[in-house]
């Protein structure tokens, strides 16, 4: 049976979500303050223009955004250490850095990566679980309906099919990605979607301007100082 009937209704309106194992149910009964911070990220997020039309680099200012959110609240970004032990021989079995961890519970944003990032989040979650190390985890990415507002700022081509979006993530879940670990996992929708206006998107240029300029100046620093 389904335990999606615990997401608030006002999340399923502004996110499609979906849930693997129960993993809603999970977080209500086992992880109810992690539960509540999800909650509270999601429901104070808005998809402003003035960061769609920027972008951000290498991480965008969307997850970075929603990341900052997790932080404020407690949340780490975290590594850990693991290995595999046979007959008193341990081998190295390393994971990647979860964005965001607390508790036992494990939050990744996939904004606008190449799809093969939703395989390695999985393949993390299951190893991760069968260790104990987490009891859920929860995936945050963007919904294909989002195109349209794409391609009406200019940015359509920034956002192909073969990137992280929610129709390319369910396939990798139901083919068995995530093992046993229960996942659950949000669409940013249209409904998010906010026109912050003309003075906002300046600002924000202005200040990316200025994050570049810093970069430079300090790597010319560094090769000064080698």
């Amino acid at each position: 049976m389904s335990t999606l009937h615990l997401v608030p209704d006002d999340l399923r309106d502004s996110y499609h979500v979906k849930e693997w194992r129960n993993a809603a149910g999970v977080l209500a009964t086992a992880c109810p303050a992690e539960w509540q911070d999800v909650q509270d990220v999601l429901r104070g997020f808005r998809l402003l223009k003035s960061e769609v039309v920027v972008g951000g680099g290498n991480r965008s200012l969307v997850s970075r955004r929603i990341d900052s959110a997790f932080y404020a609240r407690g949340w780490q970004e975290k590594g850990f250490a693991t290995s595999i032990s046979v007959d008193h021989q341990s081998y190295d079995s390393p994971t990647h850095a979860v964005d965001c961890l607390k508790g036992g519970v494990a939050v990744e944003m996939e904004w606008n990566n190449k799809d093969p990032f939703f395989d390695r989040d999985l393949n993390n979650f299951r190893l991760l679980f069968d260790l104990r190390a987490i009891q859920v985890g929860i995936i945050i990415t963007r919904s294909w309906e989002l195109q349209a507002i794409f391609k009406s700022l200019g940015k359509g081509d920034s956002y192909g099919k073969a990137t992280t979006h929610h129709e390319r993530l369910w396939p990798k879940i139901e083919g068995g990605g995530g093992g046993g670990c229960p996942v659950l996992t949000f669409a940013i929708r249209p409904a998010t979607f906010e026109d912050d206006g003309p003075e906002a998107l300046a600002a924000l240029q202005a200040r990316m301007a200025a994050e570049k300029k810093a970069r430079g100046a300090g790597r010319h620093r560094h090769a000064d100082e080698e």
